[in-house]
């Protein structure tokens, strides 16, 4: 088994669908990074010899930010939003969609389960 970037990569799929188990890494960045390095998209992970893993270990190394500094920056730049005070940022501290979706039905997934109103027993 593979572990690049600190991700155990499964063995039995191919090249870059395996890439992507890797945060920051999609199918894209993962094509280019295998195209770069001339291995073929469709090799499975445990076809790939030793001087070949290394070669795909080097190249995420040395030209993505990837897992926990990638996180860690996006966290970031959230809590300078929100410590700015912007529109953005509020929408973050509030739980609320960022991007101008709308509220009044949907945004379920941001806003958490209906909250029901309790009835008084008379």
């Amino acid at each position: 088994m593979a572990r690049i970037a600190g991700v155990d990569l499964p063995k039995n799929k191919r090249a870059d669908v395996a890439l992507t188990y890797i945060y920051g890494i999609g199918k894209g960045t993962a094509s280019k990074i295998l195209n770069d390095i001339e291995i073929d998209a469709q090799t499975k992970i445990m076809d790939l010899d030793d001087d070949q893993i290394n070669k795909i270990r080097r190249e995420i190394d040395g030209g993505y930010k990837v897992e926990g500094e990638l996180r860690s920056e996006v966290s970031m730049n959230i809590k300078r939003l929100m410590d700015l005070g912007c529109y953005r940022g509020l929408r973050h501290r509030r739980g609320l969609p960022v991007h101008g979706q709308r509220t009044r039905t949907n945004a379920r997934t941001r806003k958490g389960p209906k909250r029901v109103a309790v009835k008084k027993k008379k």
